[in-house]
C-alpha cells in the first residue's frame, strides 16, 4: 500500500462524508482566532488538537489553516507533490534563510540540493567529526571543578564553532562564529512572533525590540557575505567543504549557483547546524541529570569503546545507548517542533478537501509524544530505541529530519555532532541542577530550556 493510498484509507470522523471539509476547532479569541492559543500554550494546544481528529481547522487571525495531527497523514503531506514548503513558519523564515535550499520549490530546490550534496557525502562526515571532536573538547577543557554553567549557551557556541569550521573554512571563522552564535540569539527571539502573528506592520515600529531584531540580521548577512568574501579572496580550505562545493558547483548547463543562492545557502546551513543541534543538546544534558541510570550507562558504554582516548567517528557505530539517548532526545523534546507547508492546487488529505493555496500545519512534537504511537509516551526511555522496540513505532511518528525529498541534507553530519559531543562531555563532566534553573520549555522557532544553569563536577 502506497502512503498515499494509506492516507486515503484513514476514516473521516463519524457523520462526515468524503470530501467534506475538515471540522474547525472550538474555541480561540475575537480576531486572533487559534493564534491566541499559539501565543498562550502552543505545546499544549497542538498536542490537544488530535483530540478533534486526525485533520482540523484552526484560525490564525482572518486566515484558516489545516492541521494535521496523525502520522500517517503527515506522512502522505509530506511526500505528496501537491504541497509546497510554505505557511506561516516559511514565510516567516524567508526573511532569514532568503531562498536557499531550506526554503525554495520545485526545480530550483532539487538544482541546489544536488549542488550541495557532495558536501555530505559519507568520507566527508568522517573529516568534519574531527572538528566535532576538536570543539567538544575544547568546551569540556573550559569548565573547571565546581563551576556553574550555562548549558544552552556554552551547547550554542560549540555548535556555531562546529558548523563554520567543517562547512565555512575560512582563516577568521573563529572570531565570526562568536559574532554569529550573538546576532543568531538575537535574531531567533523575533522569528517566533512574527510567524505566529504575521502583522507586517507592527514589526516596522522602531520599538527598541523591532530595532535589536534589524541590527542582528543584518550583522548575520553581512557577516556571511564576509565569510564568502574572504574564501573568494584566499581560496582556503579543503576544496570540500560545504562553502568550497558551493563555490564550485555547476548545474546541468553549466552555470553556476549565484552569489545569493551561495549566501542564502550558507545562511540556512549555519541556522539549522547551530540552533538545532544546540538545543538538541541542551535538552539531552537535562534530561541526563533527570536520569542518572542512562548517564551511567553512557558513561560506562564511552569508556568501554574509547578506553579513555577522544571519541573518534569510527567509535560511532559501537556507542549505541549514547545514540540512542541522542533520538530519545530529539523524540520527547525536539528542537524543531511546528512545520507548516501549502497547497499548491485544490487536492484531497485523509478523504477530505483541501482548497488551492491553504495552510497546512503540523507538529512533530506533538506527534512524538503521541500515546496512540508511543507506549509510556512523556518518559524518557532511550531503550525504546533498541531495535526489537523501534521496529513497533508506526511509520511517520519519529522524523526529526523530515522525510522525502525535504529530508534534512546534514542529518547524518548533525547525528555525529550530537553523538561525539554528548560522548565527550559526559564521561569527564557530571552535570547537576542549581537552585534559580528553569527547565521549563521556551517557545520560539525552536524549543530549547529557559535557563539551564548547571553545576560541573570533575568525574
Amino acid at each position: 500500500m502506497t502512503v498515499e493510498s494509506a492516507a486515503s484509507a484513514i476514516p473521516a470522523p463519524a457523520g462526515s462524508q468524503r470530501l467534506n471539509t475538515p471540522p474547525l476547532v472550538s474555541g480561540g479569541a475575537p480576531l486572533l482566532g487559534h493564534a491566541w492559543n499559539l501565543v498562550r500554550d502552543p505545546l499544549g494546544f497542538l498536542a490537544d488538537l488530535r483530540d478533534h481528529g486526525d485533520l482540523v481547522r484552526i484560525r490564525l487571525g482572518p486566515k484558516t489553516a489545516y492541521a494535521v495531527c496523525a502520522p500517517q497523514l503527515v506522512g502522505a503531506l509530506l511526500k505528496s507533490p501537491e504541497y509546497v514548503v510554505g505557511g506561516p513558519l516559511w514565510d516567516t523564515l524567508e526573511v532569514l534563510l532568503g531562498k536557499g535550499v531550506a526554503t525554495s520549490n520545485g526545480p530550483l530546490h532539487r538544482r541546489q540540493r544536488r549542488m550541495m550534496q557532495p558536501a555530505f557525502r559519507p568520507e566527508r562526515i568522517a573529516d568534519y567529526a574531527r572538528v566535532m571532536a576538536q570543539e567538544a573538547q575544547a568546551t569540556a577543557a573550559r569548565w573547571s571543578d565546581g563551576e556553574t554553567v550555562d548549558v544552552s549557551a556554552e551547547m550554542f557556541r560549540t555548535a556555531v564553532r562546529v558548523v563554520s569550521r567543517s562547512l565555512l573554512e575560512v582563516d577568521s571563522i573563529g572570531e565570526k562564529a562568536d559574532r554569529i552564535s550573538d546576532s543568531l540569539h538575537t535574531v531567533f527571539e523575533g522569528l517566533y512572533r512574527r510567524m505566529v502573528l504575521s502583522v507586517g506592520p507592527l514589526y516596522r515600529v522602531p520599538t527598541p525590540a523591532n530595532r535589536r531584531f534589524e541590527r542582528a540580521l543584518a550583522d548575520l548577512h553581512a557577516l556571511v557575505d564576509e565569510i564568502i568574501a574572504e574564501r573568494r579572496r584566499c581560496g582556503n580550505g579543503t576544496e570540500e567543504d560545504l562553502l568550497a562545493v558551493l563555490l564550485a558547483a555547476r548545474d546541468e548547463s553549466g552555470q553556476p549557483l549565484t552569489d545569493q543562492e551561495i549566501h542564502d545557502h550558507v545562511v540556512s546551513l549555519v541556522v539549522a547546524g547551530a540552533e538545532n543541534v544546540a538545543s538538541t543538546l541542551a535538552w539531552a544534558f537535562h534530561l541526563l541529570t533527570e536520569h542518572p541510570d542512562h548517564e551511567r550507562r553512557l558513561v560506562e558504554e564511552v569508556n568501554s569503546v574509547t578506553g579513555g582516548r577522544p571519541v573518534a567517528f569510527a567509535d560511532l557505530g559501537e556507542l549505541r545507548h549514547t545514540r540512542n539517548v541522542v533520538t530519545e532526545a530529539m523524540r520527547i523534546r525536539p528542537a524543531a517542533w511546528i512545520f507548516t507547508r501549502r497547497s499548491v492546487a485544490e487536492t484531497t488529505l485523509g478523504g477530505y478537501r483541501i482548497p488551492a493555496d491553504a495552510d497546512i500545519v503540523y507538529s512533530v512534537y506533538a506527534m512524538q509524544r503521541d500515546p496512540r504511537s508511543f507506549e509510556r509516551h512523556l518518559e524518557f526511555d532511550p531503550d525504546r530505541w533498541n531495535p526489537e522496540r523501534a521496529a513497533s513505532v508506526p511509520e511517520f511518528a519519529m522524523m526529526p529530519f523530515s522525510v522525502g525529498n525535504r529530508k534534512c541534507p546534514g542529518d547524518h553530519f548533525s547525528l555525529a555532532e550530537l553523538t561525539i559531543i554528548l560522548a565527550t562531555i559526559v564521561p569527564r563532566w557530571r552535570l547537576a541542577p542549581v537552585a534559580g534553573t528553569d527547565t521549563r520549555t521556551k517557545v520560539g522557532i525552536t524549543l530549547h530550556p529557559r535557563d539551564l544553569v548547571l553545576r560541573a563536577t570533575a568525574r
